[in-house]
């Protein structure tokens, strides 16, 4: 169900995030993609139907509002919580339109999606780019279209996803791929990572972002359960017996993964180290002949990484 609601404010500030991330951005609560795994669905989120998408119909007024009165003009980053491209952003076209305010008012942008639909705001994009940074990473975290639909039943294919990707490079954009959450005992092993980092060279990416495991917790424990019950019968006992109740669960054999997946990007030229990409840094003070920040060249930067799943 698609439900429109009202917010009280649509950017909240982050310290020490995501590819220097200084504020945070949700459009959208809830998400059609319905991944299996998905941590949003934990109950400290508060998303009582996790099926139901709820709209901030007022985001863009929000935004109008916020961005001239922030002090810093930092990167926004979103996807934190819900993707900002669920199939709902084609009817409301919120995403599309903050970008544009975005651009409008010099900020940059990092954004987290499992979708293509990403290319059809690739002119916004391009011109957030010319003035601060925009950046792009895509979740990947199988390239088996088949895999994919049980784990991932809403979102676009990964065949998709990477040619999306590829368009995005081409264009200049910084985008890559978040290959995070990693499920224990069904993605976690070398064929498949080193398949995702061969098509993500192929298609121009320029990071890839691992992280072996997933979390889990209450509401979203027993929601993967009852999948993998359904999808990979005697998977859940392998769960239950690895990591019993806890929240992060790093998949057997992480620290060879992390090795190989380390070398095989170097050999590429493919930075892992999120201390390593591609950064917009603000240079407070400065003004262009606008009278607004100038764009700072990518730094390098050290992140704070809060723990939580990606979505």
């Amino acid at each position: 169900m698609i439900r429109e609601i009202r917010a009280k404010t649509i950017l909240s500030r982050v310290n020490n995030g995501w590819f220097g991330c200084r504020y945070n951005m949700n459009l959208y609560r809830g998400c059609q993609h319905q991944c299996i795994y998905c941590d949003s669905r934990s109950e400290c989120y508060g998303i009582e139907n996790f099926n139901d998408v709820l709209v901030k119909i007022n985001a863009l007024d929000l935004l109008r509002d916020e961005l001239p009165r922030k002090r810093v003009k930092g990167t926004i980053g979103t996807g934190s919580m819900s993707d900002p491209y669920t199939p709902i952003e084609r009817e409301y076209n919120l995403t599309g339109r903050a970008l544009e305010l975005i651009a409008e008012h010099r900020f940059g942008v990092f954004m987290i999606t499992k979708s293509d639909m990403v290319v059809r705001d690739l002119p916004t994009l391009h011109a957030i780019n010319e003035t601060t940074y925009a950046a792009v990473g895509f979740t990947i975290t199988t390239t088996n279209d088949e895999l994919a639909k049980k784990l991932e039943p809403g979102a676009p294919l990964p065949s998709a996803r990477l040619r999306a990707m590829k368009e995005l490079a081409s264009a200049g954009i910084y985008t890559g791929i978040m290959l995070m959450p990693v499920l224990p005992f069904i993605e976690d092993n070398w064929p498949n990572i080193r398949d995702i980092i061969a098509k993500a060279s192929d298609c121009g990416a320029q990071f890839i972002i691992p992280w072996f495991g997933m979390t889990m917790r209450d509401r979203q424990r027993e929601y993967f359960y009852d999948c993998l019950d359904r999808l990979f019968p005697g998977v859940t006992q392998k769960y239950q017996r690895a990591y019993g109740n806890r929240y992060s669960c790093s998949v057997p054999g992480a620290a060879d993964l992390y090795a190989k997946t380390s070398a095989e990007c170097d050999r590429l030229g493919i930075v892992t180290d999120l201390s390593k990409v591609k950064v917009y840094v603000p240079q407070v003070g400065a003004t262009d002949r606008h009278g607004e920040s100038r764009r700072a060249e990518p730094q390098l930067s050290l992140f704070g990484v809060d723990g939580d799943g990606v979505l």
